[in-house]
């Protein structure tokens, strides 16, 4: 399966904003976008400064940029987020906040989200790993989709390794969405309720340009 493996930071500076990939850098004054200057504050490579000085962008131009974002937000390559945005448009409602609901029942944004992780990219490699359990069976597939009652848990044999001791603290100061539980002491999480769009903190990405986006192609 292909996945990005150059630096996180390059996308944040492509899409203009913080995408929170790296966990608590993220936070800190070592961030690209706030350490460097704003008139410097410019997309990478050799064109950056070009493309910033062109001219107004084109209605596609929009929507590519939104489907970017929300794809680099939870580590998605195009061909798994379209069928994604294809289950968000078989599901009733509304398409834009069915395809969010469906990216935060993802097992990796589900264990980043329980504050198993610093990031979503730390959460992918922890469940690839096998460290996870879903209602006591090993999981290993980031992109499972969980269901309300659901219990995720750490294996066993992971809480020996010296990664899942320290968390047992730190994750004490990592707060947890209404629409999960958390209990350190068994290092387990329940999926309560599917999230509604007001409850999913992500930087702004307006969804009904990424909708328009795939619906004229």
């Amino acid at each position: 399966m292909g996945r990005y493996i150059g630096p996180v930071c390059r996308l944040c500076r492509r899409e203009g904003v913080k995408l929170y990939l790296k966990g608590e850098r993220c936070f800190g004054p070592k961030c690209p976008i706030v350490k460097r200057h704003p008139n410097k504050n410019y997309p990478p490579g050799q064109h950056g400064p070009v493309q910033r000085a062109a001219r107004r962008p084109s209605e596609f131009a929009l929507q590519l940029r939104e489907k970017q974002k929300l794809k680099r937000i939870y580590g998605i390559l195009e061909r798994q987020f379209r069928r994604h945005f294809q289950e968000a448009e078989r599901r009733p409602g509304l398409t834009g906040d069915n395809l969010l609901q469906i990216l935060e029942s993802r097992l990796d944004n589900v264990v980043y989200r329980l504050g198993f992780a610093d990031s979503r990219r730390q959460a992918r490699q922890l469940v690839r790993h096998g460290h996870f359990l879903v209602n006591g069976r090993k999981t290993d597939i980031p992109s499972f989709l969980v269901r309300p009652g659901d219990i995720i848990a750490v294996r066993p044999e992971s809480r020996r390794r010296e990664y899942f001791k320290v968390l047992e603290e730190t994750a004490k100061n990592k707060a947890v969405p209404d629409w999960l539980s958390r209990d350190l002491e068994t290092m387990s999480g329940r999926v309560l309720r599917l999230p509604t769009r007001e409850e999913i903190d992500i930087p702004a990405v307006n969804t009904q340009l990424v909708v328009e986006y795939y619906s004229r192609r």
